[in-house]
């Protein structure tokens, strides 16, 4: 053990030593209103005369409570309860102590008072002790932290987890922040403290508070406060020009976890203003457990989520296919930790590689594949649209058609918004793969679709991460357009509609996701700028650069032609397919097969041929 808490746990045992001592002297003499001269010598030499047991009852007491095993510096509460224990306890048995061992000459061996005033004396003694030092030290924190600049931090939330935070925050010697109140909208909390920290209004009243306090940072503690509470409150923030930071979710609070380390930063996320989509794959995921499913492009931002999704629902096998080694090896590591029984497969290899995909599947026999491999960046694959054409179009060709072989049950495949009425080569090789599923489902036993869907936030190659890049670097912040809108969804949910729409399939289907309301980009812009802490156009300047080649102002998620069917998730559609000439489309699609590998020039106008919607830009 070590020496120094060797140490200290001798000190508190000499401490409570002394302590009994004093309890015991002060218990009774407060009998006699103090007057030691008055006291009867019977009783003082019967205290003398148990004050050795008394210590070593106490002592064996205290041990049983962990009264020298606790860490006092951080003692809360649930210390708070073992010392009242500990000390009523101590008085029961000190009480019985002097009834069996003391011999009494008239009456009690003590007066009566003595065994209510002795306890109570030494929980005061006790208290003292434990709490002086916490008290010494957060003084002296207080007092070298005023030595030094710290942050002035504003708290939203005078409930659980704002008392946690201002607790830490005070505690700690490592977070150089000093809270100048609390926001906090319940009427009966208004001008009341916690932990000595004001409540200095509501939540309308944060801009003059953070005025009047030259507050640094906000920090958002409502982890049980819905979407759009959480929107309206970030609305009133990001107008202070204050740093935000808030905990991510009501789970962290359930599970003792609010602190300042779970803190994170406030994101665009928190100020699309409504409720994440909760999809109950528990209910429909059956079609996946105990079946071997691949995911092809699972290093990726959406085949990398599919792959934790899906190996929370106990697959044979899960497969992952991808070209990017680094990003295979991340997910394979992630899911090692996570899954530690997922009968897991990682393989590099490209969509493009006939003799490869054939191997694969030959294999592993995989039931399910959800097709996620695609180049989907839209200006890399308008200045290389032959690439896009080999890995989009043939390699989405070479999937599907060894999934034909080798009997696979369901492919889903990841298509995009871009690819209705395209105005790029790459959602124009989207909507070719789209056909391709059609042709191939009325062709084959397995069930293809595929899933529309817009942007989702904080992808590859989306804007956000683009932004905050920009933002960190001290900007420019780059939008194309004052009017460009786009749809978005996070990740997981836009993951989590793809797998309930695979449950849905039939087969032939194209699936498209409810991607609520469009947001402006130059909204986006401007409300990262602000929750970062600067002011737009003064701190970090908002410049635009024109729309880029193949780009449109909106993305829409259906072709006219298509309608829209409903599902049992009001967030999953279903267009209706587009009749076309199957048996002109597969002699196109050997045609390009050929054409594209000598590297052509007109590549664009020959897919045109395929999707008549494709409008080329520039021409």
């Amino acid at each position: 053990m070590d020496s120094q808490l060797l140490i200290r746990r001798f000190f508190l045992v000499c401490y409570d030593a002394a302590a009994v001592v004093f309890a015991s002297i002060l218990a009774i003499a407060m009998r006699f209103d103090f007057k030691i001269n008055s006291i009867p010598t019977q009783y003082t030499d019967t205290m003398w005369s148990e004050l050795l047991l008394s210590v070593l009852l106490t002592v064996t007491i205290f041990t049983v409570f962990r009264m020298y095993s606790s860490l006092w510096s951080y003692a809360g509460t649930t210390e708070m309860i073992y010392i009242v224990c500990a000390c009523f306890v101590v008085g029961i048995a000190n009480m019985i102590l002097f009834l069996v061992e003391a011999r009494a000459v008239q009456g009690y061996p003590m007066p009566r008072s003595y065994f209510v005033s002795y306890p109570i004396f030494l929980l005061g003694f006790t208290i003292l002790g434990r709490y002086f030092y916490r008290a010494v030290r957060a003084l002296k924190g207080r007092a070298a932290g005023d030595r030094t600049k710290r942050n002035n931090v504003l708290i939203i939330g005078a409930g659980s987890a704002g008392s946690a935070l201002i607790k830490e925050i005070a505690d700690s010697k490592y977070v150089n922040k000093r809270i100048v109140g609390v926001i906090d909208d319940a009427p009966l909390k208004q001008n009341t403290y916690i932990h000595g920290i004001r409540v200095l209004g509501k939540s309308e009243d944060i801009p003059k508070v953070v005025e009047a306090q030259q507050v640094d940072e906000i920090f958002i503690a409502l982890p049980s406060a819905s979407a759009k509470e959480i929107k309206r409150v970030v609305d009133i923030c990001k107008e202070t020009g204050c740093e935000l930071k808030r905990l991510p979710g009501i789970y962290q609070l359930v599970n003792g976890e609010v602190s300042v380390s779970k803190l994170k930063e406030v994101d665009v996320n928190d100020l699309l203003g409504r409720e994440p989509i909760e999809v109950d794959l528990d209910s429909i995921m059956g079609y996946v457990s105990d079946q071997v499913v691949m995911v092809t492009g699972g290093g990726g931002s959406i085949g990398s989520e599919l792959c934790r999704q899906i190996a929370s629902h106990h697959p044979k096998q899960l497969v992952i296919v991808d070209i990017y080694e680094n990003n295979a090896y991340s997910i394979q590591q992630e899911l090692w930790r996570t899954h530690p029984d997922l009968n897991l497969v990682v393989l590099i290899a490209s969509v493009r590689n006939t003799k490869r995909m054939d191997d694969i599947f030959a294999e592993y026999h995989p039931d399910i594949v959800y097709h996620a491999a695609a180049h989907k960046h839209v200006p890399l694959m308008e200045e290389s649209p032959n690439e896009a054409v080999k890995n989009n179009v043939l390699g989405t060709w070479k999937v599907v058609k060894a999934a034909d072989r080798h009997g696979v049950k369901r492919f889903v495949m990841i298509s995009t918004d871009k690819a209705v009425n395209p105005t790029n080569i790459m959602g124009a090789t989207k909507r070719v793969c789209e056909m391709i599923i059609q042709t191939y489902n009325n062709r084959s036993d397995t069930e293809f679709v595929a899933v529309r869907f817009g942007n989702v936030l904080g992808s590859n190659g989306s804007v956000i991460p683009l932004f905050k890049k920009q933002i960190e670097a001290g900007g420019p912040v780059t939008v194309t357009h004052p009017d460009i809108i786009r749809y978005f969804m996070t990740i997981p949910e836009a993951v989590s509609l793809v797998l309930q729409a695979g449950a849905y399939a039939k087969g032939g289907e194209i699936f498209v996701l409810d991607m609520g309301e469009p947001v402006k980009i130059l909204d986006l812009a401007t409300n990262l700028i602000k929750l970062s802490g600067h002011k737009p156009n003064e701190d970090i300047m908002i410049e635009f650069t024109g729309l880029r080649p193949g780009e449109k102002l909106y993305e829409e998620m259906l072709m006219e032609e298509e309608g829209l069917q409903d599902t049992a998730n009001r967030m999953i559609h279903i267009g209706k397919p587009i009749d076309f000439d199957e048996e002109l489309f597969l002699r196109q699609l050997d045609e390009i097969k050929d054409y594209v590998v000598t590297e052509p020039s007109d590549i664009k106008q020959k897919i045109q041929q395929m999707v008549p919607t494709y409008s080329i830009q520039g021409k």
